[in-house]
């Protein structure tokens, strides 16, 4: 499969497409999983950035705008049949903006998005803490205070030389993002967050109703800015249920 999307377990048969943009340091392999426990009417497929696994020796990028432009390079060849856009943090962002180009350039737009773990891009604190200008240091802390990555590797020097470049670069992505107002989405949204969020509000997310004339939900899960771990089974239930009521409609 070409290198911007990996497909952990294909389908040719399946009903439905879910597209997956990984946050922040993470590579495509975060949601292989789904392959496995969502229906096989479902063909999971995670976009892959470069400079992580196989791509590693690939430079990074750190502009929405070269994202993409490599995403869109590719996407189009997956339009074949239904589809739906998932992504947590960083990968929300990606999956709107992924969007909105799909639309620029008159093609199929997604059966649902699904944006989790950040709030709209029109709601956004402009106090934000900007983690992309802190030193190693300062990350690491605030890293700790995220609960999305485990103590050892926080705590493995070496390792972290390894991953703090891409950390920095997914956080440049993510920070600098300058989001140009367009017409509300056809498409439905759902919007998923962890009720103890603290890089996020409720009423952040509930901003997504408005870049919709679709359907809108909001679902909020236990757990905080990484609920997608220890709320893994919720997300998954909730996932299944609207993934399903986009394939009845479909």
């Amino acid at each position: 499969m070409n290198k911007w999307f990996l497909i952990p377990k294909p389908n040719p048969l399946a009903a439905l497409r879910l597209i997956c943009f990984p946050y922040s340091g993470a590579s495509a392999s975060i949601y292989f999983d789904l392959a496995n426990v969502l229906p096989p009417s479902i063909e999971v497929v995670a976009v892959q950035l470069p400079g992580r696994a196989n791509r590693l020796s690939e430079p990074l990028l750190t502009d929405m705008a070269s994202v993409i432009q490599g995403v869109m390079a590719v996407l189009p060849s997956l339009l074949d049949r239904p589809f739906a856009l998932f992504g947590h943090s960083l990968g929300a962002q990606e999956a709107f903006e992924t969007t909105l180009a799909l639309r620029r350039q008159g093609l199929p737009q997604p059966a649902r998005l699904f944006v989790s773990g950040h709030g709209a891009p029109h709601a956004e604190d402009p106090e934000k803490l900007l983690l992309h200008r802190l030193d190693d240091e300062a990350m690491v802390r605030e890293l700790r205070k995220m609960n999305g990555m485990a103590p050892e590797i926080l705590e493995n020097d070496e390792l972290m030389q390894l991953v703090l470049p891409i950390l920095r670069a997914d956080f440049t992505i993510s920070e600098t993002y300058d989001y140009q107002p367009e017409p509300p989405l056809a498409c439905s949204i759902s919007a998923y967050s962890g009720l103890q969020d603290r890089y996020v509000t409720r009423e952040q997310m509930q901003a997504w109703k408005e870049l919709t004339t679709g359907d809108f939900r909001l679902r909020m899960f236990p757990g905080d800015h990484f609920y997608l771990n220890s709320s893994r089974m919720l997300l998954l239930q909730a996932l299944a249920r609207d993934l399903a009521e986009v394939m009845r409609q479909a």
